[in-house]
């Protein structure tokens, strides 16, 4: 398991919190990771780091970020995700259309699959994520076969 080093938590906990406060905290450093890592895919397609700069006739470059609002097991997140001027770079963390990170699928068969009804699916969908799915889409998902609806 990964180690966290105590000067990251320090920079966090400053002394007692709230579980509220944890879970911000918990969705703040998410969104940082995630952009981190999207950041470091196109630096992976591009070639070169962003603090290099883009060699001298490079036909690709950065091209600022684009908003877009995800879903994680914490709840929404609304990242900044890095573009290109070739609109070439697929992300493989989430991929363009995509709203949910991976797994996302897979938690509701879980849910399924342990007798959850469609009903209590989607009252925990919309207490944990804020987000209103249609039964119907619901009872349709395990025929699906797990597909991601962006």
């Amino acid at each position: 398991m990964l180690k966290i080093p105590n000067e990251l938590i320090d920079q966090f906990v400053s002394g007692p919190m709230s579980g509220e406060e944890v879970d911000a905290a918990s969705l703040a450093f998410k969104m940082a990771l995630i952009e981190r890592i999207m950041g470091t895919e196109l630096s992976h397609h591009l070639g070169c780091r962003a603090d290099q700069g883009e060699p001298e006739g490079a036909a690709n470059k950065r091209n600022g970020k684009s908003a877009r609002t995800v879903l994680t097991y914490g709840g929404a997140l609304r990242i900044e995700v890095p573009r290109d001027r070739a609109g070439s770079f697929e992300a493989v963390l989430i991929p363009k259309h995509e709203r949910r990170c991976t797994g996302f699928d897979d938690k509701i068969v879980a849910m399924y699959a342990r007798g959850m009804s469609v009903r209590e699916v989607q009252g925990l969908l919309l207490e944990s994520y804020a987000v209103e799915v249609s039964a119907e889409f619901l009872a349709a998902m395990p025929y699906l076969g797990c597909c991601a609806v962006g």
